[in-house]
């Protein structure tokens, strides 16, 4: 694979850049804040960076804040690197390096950077996977295995962090999908990397859905207080057609894929009275 390439620096025109899609929205006061820095200098400290792919277009890698203050000051062009032989998985790593490095960043975008990092990384530096480096172990190879840096020390380095910091920042990150991300930064009050490595500590997905329903709505002030709401209240009475429907459910998610094959054709094939007879 050919490495990336600095093709030139020049200006571009802002109208003919495709930012595509980004690991977090563009925040308002992160433009404000770098509006009034132009303002007050009256440059841009840094370019943005680009990446020309063989149809000639120019698609972001880096600077979505400082492209949409510049298209807000009114620009025409804005000062860009342009990089060829560009693959995605190093797009998006430049993509996170430069907000790691440079951006002012909440916790929960910290550990969803994190975490799309550490997908990345693993994917560019294979040996570095647990598995791999457990094979090499096992076969002796100790020379190749001294030589693996793992992803948190070689992250911790990069951007001064503990790697335990980058462990539990990352773990937080991993556990959660878009939709759940989504929800999360819509919530009143920021989600702090407390709230998120409780909500990493939630094994069951619907539970976790529901304490992420709760703080985005606003209807808890913290990931613990919201997983409380959910707990059952032992002093209410149970009801025991609720609980035995409870019960099934359970056991029809712990049942693996063959077993409830075989329970709905049992369902479909005899009378049901019959089965549940049995």
């Amino acid at each position: 694979m050919k490495p990336p390439t600095l093709m030139q620096q020049n200006r571009v025109k802002i109208a003919e850049i495709v930012i595509g899609s980004r690991l977090r929205p563009v925040s308002a006061a992160g433009v404000e804040s770098l509006i009034t820095s132009i303002n007050e200098t009256g440059v841009m400290k840094d370019a943005i960076h680009l990446r020309k792919k063989k149809d000639g277009s120019l698609h972001l890698l880096a600077g979505a804040h400082r492209t949409e203050a510049a298209r807000r000051l009114g620009w025409d062009e804005i000062e860009a690197k342009i990089w060829t032989d560009v693959t995605d998985d190093w797009a998006r790593l430049i993509e996170i390096d430069d907000n790691l490095a440079g951006a002012e960043m909440n916790a929960l975008d910290t550990a969803v950077f994190l975490a799309t990092r550490k997908a990345v990384y693993e994917r560019l530096h294979p040996e570095t996977k647990q598995g791999v480096a457990g094979g090499l172990a096992r076969q002796g190879s100790a020379t190749e295995l001294s030589s693996v840096a793992s992803f948190a020390v070689a992250t911790a380095e990069k951007f001064n962090m503990t790697d335990r910091q980058v462990r539990k920042i990352v773990a937080a990150g991993s556990r959660l999908g878009p939709d759940e991300v989504a929800k999360l930064r819509k919530a009143p009050r920021q989600v702090s990397l407390k709230d998120l490595i409780e909500i990493s500590k939630i094994q069951q997905p619907t539970d976790r859905y529901d304490v992420v329903r709760l703080l985005s709505e606003g209807s808890a002030k913290s990931a613990a207080e919201a997983a409380r709401s959910l707990k059952p209240d032992s002093a209410a009475p149970v009801d025991a057609n609720d609980a035995a429907f409870r019960a099934l459910m359970a056991a029809w998610k712990r049942a693996p894929a063959a077993a409830r094959h075989r329970f709905r054709e049992e369902i479909a094939g005899g009378d049901i009275a019959e089965v549940a007879a049995q």
